[in-house]
C-alpha cells in the first residue's frame, strides 16, 4: 500500500489520536452497562467510534482509487482567528450578551476563510444570531443576556 491521499491520511492519524484519547479518559469514569450507563459509556464509546472512522480514513488515503493529494503548510493566521473569536466571543458574552457576541464570533472566524466575503459573513452571523436565539433561549429555556448589560434591555 502506497500513502496517495495526505489529507485523509492526517486526519485519519488526528482522528485516532482523538477517539483513543477520549477513550482512555472516559475509561477513567465509572462505566456502567448498556442498560444502565454510567458518565463514562458514552463518551468512552464515542471515542472508539471516533478512532475506527479514523481508522477507514487513514486506510481508505492507501487505497488506489485515493486521489493523490499533499498537505500545504500549516497556517497559524487562521487558527488564531477561529481559536482567538472563540476566545473573544467567551470574554465579551456576559459584557455584551449573546446577539452581539455571536455575531462578533461569526465575523471574525468568517476572516479566516480564503473566500471571505463581509456579505456572508454578516448573513450568517444574522442567522446564527437568530439560530442561537431560538435554540437555546427559546427551545431549552437556558438564560443568556440578551444585550449588552450597560443597555439594561435583558
Amino acid at each position: 500500500m502506497q500513502l496517495r491521499n495526505r489529507q485523509d491520511f492526517w486526519s485519519g492519524v488526528m482522528f485516532i489520536a482523538l477517539g483513543l484519547g477520549f477513550a482512555w479518559q472516559a475509561s477513567s469514569y465509572q462505566m456502567g452497562t448498556a442498560a444502565r450507563m454510567g458518565p463514562g459509556y458514552f463518551p468512552f464509546w464515542l471515542g472508539i467510534v471516533l478512532a475506527l472512522l479514523g481508522a477507514i480514513v487513514l486506510l481508505g488515503s492507501m487505497s488506489k482509487k485515493a486521489q493523490e493529494t499533499h498537505v500545504d503548510k500549516f497556517d497559524w493566521r487562521i487558527v488564531l482567528l477561529v481559536v482567538g473569536s472563540v476566545v473573544i466571543y467567551g470574554l465579551v458574552l456576559k459584557l455584551l450578551g449573546i446577539y452581539i457576541s455571536v455575531f462578533i464570533l461569526v465575523v471574525i472566524s468568517s476572516l479566516a476563510s480564503h473566500e471571505f466575503s463581509l456579505k456572508v459573513a454578516v448573513a450568517n452571523g444574522i442567522f446564527l444570531v437568530v439560530f442561537s436565539y431560538l435554540a437555546f433561549v427559546k427551545g431549552l429555556g437556558l438564560i443568556f443576556p440578551l444585550w449588552p448589560s450597560f443597555l439594561g434591555m435583558n
